[in-house]
């Protein structure tokens, strides 16, 4: 990754001023839209049980500053058999769970086992990540063992290169089970801060001095919950509150800051269907789509995207904008396609919780493609519709969509879109272009299966040239994780994960 752009996504917030009677020295209070009744990290690909869960726990590897490249964890080293079928994490020394117990690999084990093993009788109440990210439980983990007291071997049932970057996410944090099970704290972790205190809508952690990668600059930190972000702006101003994490954008600028995350939007195209069955067709769409005017649509909540994969994910693919804005040369694309005169495509979009953000997306979509004479029709799908959805089923022309890299890896993003095996309708169908290209297919199933990082990196490369060329979906704006700050917040690093480390931060 380059400086600049490591630059411009590491933030800190040195904002100077004083600090109110009601603050206490070494304690940060950040305010949440939700906090989780019981912290459990395994529950959740993202959001508030995530990021409180990023503070308590380690995980085995760590994702570098500003971005999804691993760094070493709890494993100070690793290594993976040639065929790529077996690794090896080597735990570092002198690492202990909150209550002074000493890290060992049978904890790694069981702490990935309860993850795999739908019956094992520590498995979280709501798997969210790992049948999502390991294609299964056990999806391609054959078999997780120690073979020795500080060193963890995974053996797959298939090459799986993507492991490396998911043993970051949250989701996968070593744990060790609370005295007397259950209840709201049922982990203790051995991250840089400790559980202190679960109730309804807060959760109080305590910094640990002995952490292995330093130890908090702070002694304490409070999540409180703060659903009304008019009432987050009133403690921000009387200076009750220090930091407040939004949804989407803030009410107001001033104080804050914001981060390019992994959740994209873009726009499908019914490869199955004319007119966007033909290449020229959907380049047209990329041609007259407007970036200014998305931008403008989506407002602070995102950014435009002119690649396939955000800023924040490595191997990346730097070239030549894919939204032009260029009406003019969208419409002799359409006329070199033999578009029909008439034609009416129909666009569809998921009525969720953005449903005002992307109404107002579809809507610029619509605008683009009217000043090139492709008029269009928006159709909102209700949220709550049975599976399979309209667009699962392939009864779209365009559909207005978003999607994550999950555990910022791009295979968890490019293969489920674009490849053949997600082009089967129902409710499976994760390719909604259902876009089938053998060559595309073989170079992203090659790079899923390398575990050498820079033979994959030119694979994806390859591939999103690829896509650029063949334009079967159009990447249109990736969503921003945004911060408040009140005065005094210093060294404040915002994370592409939304998993934002608090150890470093101090108040003034």
């Amino acid at each position: 990754m380059s400086r600049a752009v490591l630059g411009s996504l590491v933030l800190a917030l040195a904002l100077a001023g004083p600090v109110s009677a009601a603050a206490e020295p070494g304690v940060l209070r950040v305010g949440l839209p939700s906090i989780p009744a019981v912290l459990d990290p395994a529950t959740a690909l993202d959001g508030p049980t995530s990021f409180i869960s990023r503070q308590v726990f380690d995980t085995l590897v760590r994702y570098a500053e500003g971005g999804s490249d691993v760094e070493p964890g709890l494993a100070a080293q690793w290594s993976v058999s040639k065929d790529g079928l077996v690794w090896w994490f080597h735990l570092r020394g002198g690492v202990r769970f909150h209550d002074g117990t000493g890290l060992t690999a049978h904890h790694v084990v069981d702490s990935l086992q309860r993850l795999v093993h739908p019956g094992h009788p520590l498995a979280p109440e709501v798997n969210a990540a790992a049948g999502r990210l390991l294609r299964g439980t056990p999806g391609v983990v054959k078999e997780i063992r120690a073979t020795d007291a500080r060193t963890v071997q995974i053996a797959l049932a298939l090459p799986y290169a993507p492991l490396l970057t998911i043993l970051a996410h949250p989701a996968f944090s070593i744990v060790l089970p609370s005295p007397g099970g259950g209840g709201a704290v049922p982990f203790q972790g051995t991250g840089p801060f400790a559980i202190a205190a679960v109730t309804p809508g807060r959760i109080v952690l305590d910094g640990r001095p002995g952490h292995w990668a330093g130890g908090p600059k702070l002694q304490r930190l409070v999540f409180s919950e703060l659903a009304d972000e008019s009432q987050a702006v009133a403690a921000l101003d009387a200076q009750s509150l220090d930091l407040f994490f939004p949804a989407g954008a803030p009410p107001r600028q001033s104080g804050a800051a914001s981060v390019q995350g992994w959740r994209i939007g873009y726009l499908a195209l019914q490869t199955e269907k004319e007119p966007f069955s033909r290449v020229k067709s959907r380049r047209a769409v990329a041609a007259a789509l407007d970036p200014a005017i998305i931008a403008l649509a989506i407002g602070g909540a995102a950014v435009p995207l002119q690649g396939f994969l955000p800023a924040g994910v490595w191997a990346r693919r730097e070239g030549s904008a894919i939204t032009e804005g260029n009406a003019g040369r969208a419409r002799r694309l359409f006329a070199e396609a033999g578009l029909r005169p008439g034609i009416s495509p129909t666009l569809v979009v998921a009525d969720g919780d953005q449903a005002a953000d992307v109404a107002r997306v579809a809507e610029a979509i619509r605008a683009s493609l009217a000043a090139a004479d492709l008029a269009v029709t928006v159709q909102a799908e209700p949220a709550e519709a049975a599976p399979p959805s309209l667009v699962q089923s392939g009864e779209h022309a365009l559909a207005l969509l978003e999607a994550r890299v999950e555990a910022g890896d791009p295979h968890l993003l490019l293969y489920p879109l674009s490849t053949s095996e997600g082009a089967v309708k129902g409710p499976q169908a994760s390719n909604l272009s259902f876009y089938r290209n053998k060559r595309l297919d073989d170079v992203l199933i090659r790079a899923s299966q390398l575990s050498f990082r820079p033979e994959r990196q030119k694979l994806y490369v390859r591939a999103q040239a690829m896509l650029a060329e063949e334009l079967p979906w159009i990447p249109l704006y990736v969503r921003s994780h945004w911060v408040v700050a009140r005065p005094g917040v210093r060294n404040l690093r915002l994370h592409p994960s939304g998993n934002h480390p608090l150890d470093r931060v101090t108040l003034d």
